[in-house]
């Protein structure tokens, strides 16, 4: 995918995931000479408020270049429309009310028009399939109370790969009306759950975060665990039992290549990555205990970072690498503590009812997530660092596993009802409110949030 800054000069290239021939790139309405004064724009959303109204937003079908592209181009439009819809943040106009039809997104639009049906933001577009074979896609949004542009883009893909750039542009709208960085570009890994309760099969599965393009990585004849993202590369970390024997490894996402991270006597849990790549931290059971080790993925150096008559699992980063959190039991009951990448300093966060399990490190670093259990119910709830401002964000019976979207705003967890049925994922903002589930072809748990792709 090939595109130009708003200064005009091209962007270098990149590799995305699965797409190693594609350059990303993001163009100004510049480029079409259609300017905007962005400063004196009206509409804007405070994505901290819990308590307000989605912004109507209006998005006629992208117009295709040829009439063969009306399909894709619609296609595109819908992707985007759902992905706004999906975020709680913004409420798209049935297509049915519009008054003005789009044919030129070249023309000015008449904003009276959309006043008229009570839009506040207008997003248009095009599709048109070059002579190459490539798709160019083109969209403006547009603030509809100033008249004004506030944002634009183009973009040069292969005919394969439309819903990706659906996904970015539904990134750009985000990030221009809330100041936050969007997270519809990006995959959601998770276990794939198939079969009767007694004899379920369990197999690491990746996919859309809308739920698309569902891929199955391995075969089911190994129990697999907690797999994790690399926030650096196309790799995921995972425990599975081979032959009875509890491993962590390696997956590349992209090749499907196994690698063994370690090849460790007893059993060990929850391996995630450090902030760079390069580490893999995880629990390693001592008899009856379990400690923190981390394990240098280039020199296969393990160091231990806690030790004592307790269980200490479920490790997670801080962003910037310098703290970790983990659960353990070392108090007399599960708990969340935080203490310093190198081991030093642990302390107890989490003094509420119940236990707590399961934490993880928001990518913006100023909360963690978790699963607290008491009284018959399991939440998934937040907290700063320092264990003051908790919050449950959602309860029910069996809720588990928070994972955050890319841009710290969203949580993705799953529920299991019991009974014959099996676990589904869900999603919930960090203000409580929106909570949806995430289509998947059978039950679903253990989710984790990749990294925006484009930014890998």
């Amino acid at each position: 995918m090939t595109g130009h800054g708003s200064n005009g000069k091209a962007r270098s290239p990149g590799l995305l995931l699965s797409r190693r021939e594609v350059i990303v790139g993001a163009a100004a309405g510049a480029a079409v000479g259609l300017q905007a004064s962005p400063a004196s724009a009206a509409v804007r959303i405070d994505v901290t408020q819990g308590n307000f109204q989605p912004i109507p937003i209006a998005m006629p079908d992208f117009v295709g270049g040829t009439p063969n592209d009306a399909d894709v181009a619609r296609n595109v439009t819908q992707v985007i429309s759902a992905n706004l819809k999906r975020s709680g943040l913004f409420a798209p106009i049935d297509q049915a009310a519009y008054i003005e039809r789009v044919s030129n997104i070249d023309a000015l639009p008449r904003f009276a028009d959309w006043r008229t049906i009570n839009a506040q933001a207008l997003v248009t577009g095009r599709l048109t399939r070059q002579g190459d074979g490539r798709l160019k896609s083109e969209f403006r949004l547009w603030d509809v109370a100033s008249s004004e542009q506030l944002t634009g883009a183009q973009y040069f893909t292969g005919p394969d790969i439309w819903r990706r750039v659906a996904h970015i542009i539904s990134d750009a709208i985000y990030q221009r009306l809330t100041g936050d960085s969007g997270y519809f570009d990006s995959r959601v890994v998770y276990v794939d759950e198939s079969g009767p309760k007694e004899q379920r099969v369990k197999r690491l599965a990746i996919m859309d975060q809308d739920g698309a393009n569902v891929r199955i990585l391995t075969r089911g004849s190994d129990l697999v665990l907690t797999p994790r993202f690399s926030p650096s590369t196309q790799e995921i970390t995972y425990m599975s039992f081979v032959n009875d024997q509890p491993r962590v490894y390696l997956l590349n996402i992209e090749t499907n290549q196994r690698e063994v991270v370690g090849d460790f006597k007893n059993m060990s849990f929850a391996p995630r990555f450090s902030p760079d790549g390069q580490r893999v931290i995880m629990s390693l059971q001592e008899g009856s205990n379990a400690n923190l080790f981390v394990l240098d993925l280039r020199s296969k150096q393990k160091v231990q970072l806690t030790s004592g008559p307790a269980i200490d699992t479920a490790p997670s980063y801080s962003p910037d690498g310098a703290q970790i959190c983990f659960e353990s039991d070392r108090g007399g009951s599960q708990q969340i503590y935080v203490m310093s990448s190198n081991g030093q300093g642990a302390k107890r966060i989490s003094f509420g009812e119940g236990n707590y399990s399961t934490p993880v490190w928001s990518p913006r670093g100023d909360i963690i997530a978790f699963t607290k259990f008491g009284k018959g119910n399991f939440g998934i709830g937040i907290m700063k660092p320092d264990g003051s401002g908790e919050r449950i964000l959602t309860e029910g019976y069996h809720n588990e596993g928070p994972t955050f979207a890319p841009n710290g705003r969203v949580v993705m967890f799953f529920r299991d009802p019991g009974g014959k049925g099996g676990p589904s994922l869900y999603t919930v903002d960090i203000t409580g409110r929106n909570e949806q589930r995430v289509p998947t072809p059978g039950f679903a748990s253990d989710p984790a949030w990749s990294p925006l792709l484009t930014s890998t």
